[in-house]
């Protein structure tokens, strides 16, 4: 701790995201990131912003990003004043939770769920409540029909990897008018009901997405909330107040191109979608008990062989998951799906050290 540092630096707790080693040969299954590359339009595009003006680069790029904005309105038939977007999903929410969840009572969020949401509330001054999952892991809609100063949760929820029906995300709106109800979405194209649809519906929904899973960019950093315009007018006016160029000239071409390519998009999720459940099959079948999964990982635990061990073990063997020390969550792993390759690799791994 330092003299120099800001009242309140030493109470932070931020955020640890999952591990990018560097050992060579390594089968990595613990960040989420998309097994296969992102569309070849993606990359003639920022060949092409590259090449159209060799000086572009000296220029700031669109503050509004509004190519990139018009690209996502029409993908889900809305209009720009409906679109914000970011730095990577990461800094919408950050705009989000100053700009929409800061109130009087305490928001509301699953007690497992995505670790970034209680450094935001440190971060920003937001008070929240835990609201536990059932002994499924699954959110119950009833426990958050009370009192709150907005709501927010990922669907599906990470790191579990359960999704909530689209009936039940608006019976939460109908049951909460006066709050905000954010929807992460960062893994529904794997299988999940987006909550899109209900944008025109309901003002106080406000969706979030990226374009590090599904899209094959989690090296770009790209994300974008949608929803009715006064609540993207707020996270415009912070954003504006706080980085009014937050995405570069060239991650902007690369996300027209990205969300524009609608046939690579559905070809590598449902690959990713057919591998998921060759994994799930073959987890199962050594002994394992798997969440039901709608997102790119599955979460698993074995009733003989402790997670950490698990975890350990399969370093050694040059393959990486993810391991969350969650009290409730402890002898569970997340494991991303990966190649078929990958998963075969993984699969015959975990054989060797189950003895199986």
């Amino acid at each position: 701790m330092s003299k120099f540092w800001s009242a309140g630096v030493a109470d932070l707790t931020p955020y640890v995201p999952g591990e990018q080693p560097q050992m060579q040969r390594l089968i990595k299954l613990n960040t989420n990131e998309n097994p296969y590359g992102p569309s070849p339009r993606v990359l003639a595009a920022i060949r092409d912003a590259l090449g159209a003006d060799a000086d572009a680069l000296k220029l700031y790029p669109d503050p509004d990003a509004r190519r990139f904005k018009q690209a996502i309105a029409t993908r889900f038939g809305l209009e720009v004043a409906n679109v914000h977007v970011g730095n990577g999903s990461d800094e919408v929410l950050a705009n989000v939770f100053q700009g929409l969840l800061k109130h009087d009572k305490p928001i509301l969020y699953p007690d497992i769920t995505y670790s970034f949401y209680p450094v935001y509330c440190g971060l920003y001054g937001v008070a929240f409540e835990n609201v536990p999952l059932t002994d499924t892991f699954e959110i119950d809609v009833d426990d958050y029909l009370k009192p709150n100063g907005g709501i927010i949760f990922p669907n599906p929820n990470a790191p579990t990897g359960r999704a909530l029906a689209s009936g039940e995300i608006e019976r939460l709106l109908t049951g909460n008018p006066d709050s905000v109800v954010v929807i992460d979405e960062a893994y529904i194209d794997f299988g999940g009901e987006t909550a899109a649809t209900l944008i025109a519906k309901y003002p106080n929904l406000l969706v979030v997405q990226t374009l590090s899973k599904s899209r094959s960019l989690a090296g770009l950093r790209l994300g974008f909330a949608i929803g009715h315009p006064d609540l993207i007018e707020a996270l415009e006016r912070v954003k504006n107040s706080f980085n009014s160029y937050p995405l570069d000239r060239l991650a902007q071409a690369a996300g027209v191109a990205a969300i524009e390519d609608e046939a690579y998009f559905n070809e590598t999720r449902q690959a990713v979608i057919a591998s998921r459940d060759a994994l799930t099959a073959r987890l199962s079948a050594l002994g394992f008990d798997v969440l039901p999964s709608t997102a790119n990982f599955v979460f698993v635990r074995h009733p003989s062989h402790d997670a950490a061990q698990l975890a350990a073990s399969l370093r050694e063997r040059s393959i990486i998951v993810r391991h969350f020390k969650h009290a409730r969550i402890a002898q569970f792993l997340r494991i991303t799906v990966g190649t078929e390759s990958e998963c075969q690799a993984l699969t015959e791994a975990l054989k060797e050290v189950l003895g199986a």
